[in-house]
């Protein structure tokens, strides 16, 4: 069984690029993924960096949606390959094809990685029918008697 399971931060905006294929060209998009060791050497952390590629709609989504920094979970497969570059050596490669991609963190998560050490304002408060910032709703307390839990 070929089946990979990663979940890492791009490091690059994906390369999009479109196929000559007749009436309808596919999307094929290259990005690389900065994956997190578990283990640390010398209390340092390391990463690998997986080349992934995402065919049709796939690589579609990550041409819209995917930039460098965000932190996405894909599965696919390792596909391995080679060529001969122009001096003639021969180069072998390993991909993961991306059959299934989404986000690992939210977009506020996402915003606040790449922001740098300033700090924003604190957003004002929300209402009690919107998701709080940790993704629970705010339930007022005039509902808390007929909660079925307390």
């Amino acid at each position: 069984m070929n089946k990979v399971i990663l979940m890492g931060r791009l490091t690059r905006d994906p390369d999009v690029r479109y196929s000559q294929n007749g009436e309808s060209p596919m999307a094929i998009a290259r990005y690389s993924l900065a994956v997190d060791r578990r283990f640390k050497r010398d209390n340092e952390p390391t990463a690998d960096f997986i080349n992934c590629v995402a065919f049709g709609r796939q690589g579609e989504f990550a041409e819209k949606y995917l930039h460098q920094g965000t932190k996405i979970a894909i599965t696919g497969r390792i596909q391995t390959g080679s060529y001969v570059n122009r001096d003639g050596q021969k180069v072998y490669t390993t991909d993961v094809v991306v059959e299934e991609q989404e986000f690992a963190e939210s977009k506020a998560a996402s915003e606040g990685q790449q922001g740098g050490n300033y700090s924003q304002p604190s957003p004002a408060p929300k209402a009690p029918t919107a998701p709080a910032a940790d993704g629970f709703m705010n339930i007022p307390e005039e509902f808390e008697e007929e909660l079925p839990f307390n």
